[in-house]
């Protein structure tokens, strides 16, 4: 998948590293757009309770796997896993909304 046009080094101006950005931001909301669909078929096989939609275990799973990705990548895992912390979050919620619970 080829997200950007020219790699940071080839960027000559301001608006292309801007344009470089725009294109990244937009391949991430898209992605996430297309894991929210997966959230959404997730419920088929959760169990309809609270606890089976929290999934508390698995929660915490992704939570420490995203930051070890976030360690290897160069990133900051506490931001990271702040950020996947809301989006986990809203998910859940989505979840419940979808099995009226």
């Amino acid at each position: 998948m080829n997200i950007t046009n020219k790699k940071p080094s080839e960027c000559v101006n301001i608006t292309d590293v801007r344009n470089e950005i725009d294109n990244i931001d937009n391949a991430i909301i898209k992605l996430l757009g297309e894991r929210f669909e997966y959230v959404k078929e997730v419920v088929k096989y959760k169990e309809k309770t609270s606890d089976g939609v929290e999934a508390t275990d698995r929660k915490n799973a992704v939570l420490k796997a995203r930051r070890e990705l976030a360690e290897q990548n160069g990133l900051n895992p506490d931001v990271i896993e702040d950020i996947y912390a809301k989006l986990i979050a809203y998910f859940i919620e989505e979840e419940k909304k979808i099995m009226n619970i």
